[in-house]
């Protein structure tokens, strides 16, 4: 639970800062004052919401680097490592994309994770422990799986998707906290919100709105799971695919080592069971990706 809290605390904090600084700026006491101009309130907020957004994508493999302690493959300098350095060349060929970095971060865990601004500027790191617990046919299709990521250019869409939500949740509290403001106000323009009760009434709002718009931001996490499941069976075998899920869901008790701001973009998560974990989840639990995985090569 504690890592929903954190998911959610990161993106309301982009929408909570963007609105004090919209107050600092004096543009709320504008839109309050003189009535909405919502083309002009659209704008501001247009550029506030995707800005958090569009500057974590541009940085996400820095951080990434940063959080995991990712070692970067430049020069192979043993078997193992040769190995993973061209069997991501293999597949990002296949793929059609430019190699992206490869690295190993040093967890236990079997995990694997993909990020960076744009499918020809990635990185692909794989945990100590997966290259340890799973065969090489496994390794190959999780490393299949995060090509697919990359490929199907899942970062840019997620950062996008979640600038268009922020930019929806700080226009519509506006609006609904410049309405509440007009029931309140009386004919001689007395009454009202007031300076403060409506920058409160802003907050809350975006709280509430912004929890919705999560929901949606981990749906659409949780529907490019099953999309990057499919790549990693087409790149390296329906077989592998399952049957490298199959090994990660018998560590999915474990407590979860990959870091916060990269959760949505590894391989697998602990286990989800209450519905609110469901409803903020980034994957979607593994046994309906294996049978997902299962349906799709049965169709075939």
């Amino acid at each position: 639970m504690m890592r929903i809290v954190l998911f959610l605390a990161t993106n309301l904090a982009v929408v909570l800062v963007a609105s004090i600084t919209l107050r600092l700026l004096g543009v709320d006491n504008y839109l309050a004052g003189s009535g909405l101009n919502l083309t002009s309130l659209l704008i501001f907020c247009f550029v506030f919401g995707m800005a958090g957004s569009l500057v974590s994508l541009l940085l996400s493999k820095k951080m990434a680097k940063m959080s995991t302690r990712a070692q970067i493959i430049d020069r192979p300098s043993n078997a193992n490592e040769q190995w993973l350095y061209d069997t991501v060349a293999e597949l990002s060929r296949d793929a059609g994309i430019k190699m992206p970095e490869v690295g190993i971060f040093p967890a236990q865990q079997a995990n694997a994770f993909a990020t960076g601004w744009n499918k020809n500027d990635a990185l692909v790191c794989v945990s100590a422990g997966l290259l340890n617990q799973m065969r090489p046919e496994e390794v190959r299709a999780v490393l299949g799986h995060e090509i697919g990521h990359v490929a199907n250019g899942d970062m840019v869409t997620l950062s996008l998707i979640q600038g268009v939500l922020n930019t929806f949740v700080m226009f519509f509290a506006r609006i609904v906290a410049q309405v509440l403001d007009s029931f309140l106000r009386r004919d001689d323009e007395g009454g009202g919100l007031g300076f403060m009760g409506y920058f409160a009434v802003v907050m809350v709002l975006e709280i509430v709105f912004g929890l919705i718009a999560s929901i949606i931001v981990a749906w659409f996490s949780r529907y490019r799971e099953y999309r990057a499941d499919e790549a990693g069976a087409r790149l390296a075998g329906s077989g592998a695919m399952i049957n490298a899920l199959a090994r990660l869901k018998a560590q999915q008790n474990m407590p979860d080592q990959m870091p916060d701001s990269l959760t949505a973009f590894a391989i697998t998560t602990g286990q989800t069971r209450k519905l609110m974990e469901r409803l903020f989840a980034s994957h979607p639990p593994l046994d309906d990706r294996i049978a997902a995985l299962k349906k799709a090569a049965y169709q075939q």
